[in-house]
This record gives structure tokens, sequence and C-alpha cells, in this order.
């Protein structure tokens, strides 16, 4: 199976001032301005006069310690200084604390067409909201057709060519008690490297399509507990049709099969799909144990260690009565 590649995300201020509910206080012009980095800055150094290392580019949080420091400065400093903080590449600034803004940083962000932002927030869980927000919508990304279902704790993505069943099948998961996330489209991201996520597009969630029904939402219809808004992805499960080929499907299971997504390996089975075959029960399975695999059991190995070790008995019985 082909890797997963990543696609190009585009992250603007606008999306950040909406999704955090940000009070917009000036340079609302700017609201369509790239933001390219996952880490903030306080220019706390900066209003201190010192800009040989500047991150530019990256969004500034203005804390009670900055503000502090600014009313300490004398005028003609406030507006060196401020006007200094205001790039071409700064995105925006936030001030945390429902702090009033100095008319400095008003003036400069509508001369700049860079908003000034402020939130009532303290200044530390202000940061953690926007870097969380930022890691997801930065991160690696693609979108895969499939869906996604937590299988006993276990992010299972199903693929397969259309038709072959996969919404029945994570439909009679769903009914099994197991939770949807996403289907028919699942958005991933790479949080962090070995960590990728799957979620469902805003216009799907919770609703899933079946063949000749149509649409229907599982949380009306199986309550709030079939569903959930994001998992992280530890398995793939591919469906194929079974066309009595002899497809080299694996039998023992002994060494793991894994597909790139973006840039983490992730276990992949195949399962060939035959009429009469009870698809959700193999998927339960394949999930328990990927889960005991995690843990450190491995029933495969077990398997072919106590194969090996009674083919040795059984040799050095013939040996001996020879």
């Amino acid at each position: 199976m082909t890797d997963i590649i990543a696609q190009t995300q585009i992250l603007k201020v606008r999306e950040l001032v909406e999704e955090l509910k940000f009070t917009i206080i000036a340079g609302e012009a700017g609201l369509d301005r790239r933001i390219d980095q996952k880490m903030l800055s306080r220019p706390g150094l900066e209003l201190a006069g010192l800009f040989d290392f500047y991150e530019e580019d990256r969004i500034q949080i203005i804390g009670s310690k900055e503000v502090t420091f600014f009313y300490w400065l004398n005028e003609q400093d406030q507006d060196i200084r401020v006007e200094m903080l205001f790039r071409e590449k700064t995105p925006a600034f936030i001030f945390s604390n429902d702090f009033d803004i100095p008319e400095v940083f008003i003036r400069n962000a509508n001369k700049y067409k860079i908003p000034v932002l402020r939130s009532s927030k303290k200044t530390t869980p202000l940061m953690g909201d926007v870097t969380n927000f930022l890691q997801e919508k930065l991160a690696d990304f693609t979108s895969v057709h499939g869906v996604l279902i937590d299988v006993h704790g276990v992010g299972t993505l199903i693929r397969g060519g259309s038709g072959i069943g996969k919404s029945e099948t994570a439909l009679e998961l769903v009914k099994r008690g197991h939770k949807l996330v996403a289907d028919d489209n699942v958005e991933i991201y790479e949080k962090e490297p070995g960590l990728i996520v799957g979620k469902p597009p805003k216009i799907l969630e919770k609703v899933m399509e079946i063949r000749g029904i149509g649409i229907i939402n599982v949380v009306q219809m199986f309550g709030a507990g079939s569903f959930r808004h994001k998992k992280r992805i530890t398995l793939v499960i591919d469906l194929e049709k079974d066309e009595g080929k002899g497809n080299n499907y694996d039998r023992l299971g002994v060494e793991e099969l894994t597909l790139k997504i973006l840039n983490t390996e992730v276990a992949h089975i195949r399962i060939p799909v035959r009429p009469g075959r009870n698809v959700s029960s193999l998927i339960e399975v394949a999930a328990i144990n990927r889960k005991l695999r995690y843990m450190g059991y491995n029933a495969a190995k077990e398997f072919t260690d106590n194969l090996d070790q009674l083919i040795l008995e059984n040799a050095q019985n013939n040996n001996n009565n020879n």
C-alpha cells in the first residue's frame, strides 16, 4: 500500500480569533495575515531594547511582566520600542488578563495592519490554548477516504474500495458500543513525531452515510457515548475483496506490517472480505490483538516459539531413540 503523505495547510489570524474567541482591539485589516510558526514569543527583551534575538515571525504574547515593564519606560522609549516590534512577518499581538491596551500599540496596529487582540485569560493558560491550537492547525496534515473508529480504545482507521462495506462495518461496531470518530473523510494530522490523530471535517461530525438509508446521526440514534471528536490512530485495516486468488494474506502474524502516515509508522492489517464473513468481529479481534502487542504480548510469536521448542524436543527424542 502507498504511504500517506502530507498536504499543505494555511492558517490565518482570523481562524485563531474565531476559535479562541479573542477580542479584536486594533489592526482588523490584518486578520488574513498568515501564521507559519507553532511557537510563541514574549517580547520582554525587546521592550528592554534588545532586538538581536527577536522572533518576529511568531505570535507575540504580552503578559503582566511585559505590561509592567512597558509602563516603566518613558514615553519616547515606549514609542520607539513598540514600533520596532511591528514587523512585516509578525502575525499578531495578544494581550492577556484583559489588560487595557496602550495607545501606541493601537496606533501601530492600524498603521501596519497587524492585529492586536485581547484575552481575559491569565498568561500561562492563554499560551497553552494558543500553542495547542497552533500545533494542531500547523501540524503535517492529510485527508483520507475511510472510517475512523475507537475500538476498545484503539484508534482504528478502516479503508477499502467503494462499496466494500466500510460504513456498514463501522455501524455494526458503533451498535456494539464502540465510538465513531469520522465516516467517509478522515482528517489526519501529526501532533508530534510518532503521534497521529484523526478527526472528521466539521460538516461530517457525528454523521454516517449508509447506502439505501442515507445520512444518520449516531449521537441521536445511539447516545452521546457513540462519538468522539478525535482519536490517535494506532491501527490501519484495509478491507479487500476476496477473489480467491491467494493474495498472500498473513496467516500467522509474526511480523507486523506497517503503513507510513505522514512521518509515523502505524500497524497495518489487510482483511479479505467475502459474503458471510463477520468483518466487525474480525476488526474487534484485531484491535484487541494490537492492544496486547502494545502491552508486550504477541500470540503469534508465542505460538512459533512453542512450535520451535516442540520440533526441537521431537528431534532430540528421535536422536535418543536412534
